[in-house]
């Protein structure tokens, strides 16, 4: 089993969509980062995690731990955006603050995610 940045990732799949279980790796930067460490042409020969040598696991860590933040670097580096953006009293600090969504999304009708589940309000008596 290869195990980068505390996560272990699925032998069966190939190495390209596995590394995606690496939060902040998506499948454009998974390839840029085969291509980086020397491993180019994994998608002709469809390599799968399992079938790694210990240079090409080397190799990867290498470029992981030299040219990215991931995992809980950047989880921190996120949260502390926005936290400054809270602090700063911007827009978009206001809306983190109140639990609204952040970027121009509609909020009368959708937005049951960020703003909880309906609350609905008895009648008035006659």
């Amino acid at each position: 089993m290869v195990r980068f940045l505390g996560i272990d990732l699925a032998n069966n799949k190939r190495i390209k969509y596995a590394l995606t279980a690496i939060y902040g790796i998506g499948l454009s930067r998974a390839k840029e980062i085969l291509d980086s460490a020397g491993l180019d042409n994994v998608d002709e020969t469809g390599l799968r995690a399992k079938d790694l040598s210990d240079e090409e696991i080397s190799s990867l860590r290498k470029v992981l731990e030299k040219n990215y933040q991931l995992e809980g670097d950047l989880v921190r580096l996120t949260n502390l955006n926005i936290k400054r953006l809270m602090e700063n009293g911007s827009i978009k600090g206001r809306r983190h603050r109140a639990g609204l969504p952040v970027r121009g999304q509609r909020t009368r009708t959708n937005a049951r995610t960020r703003r909880g589940g309906k609350k609905t309000v008895a009648a008035k008596k006659k």
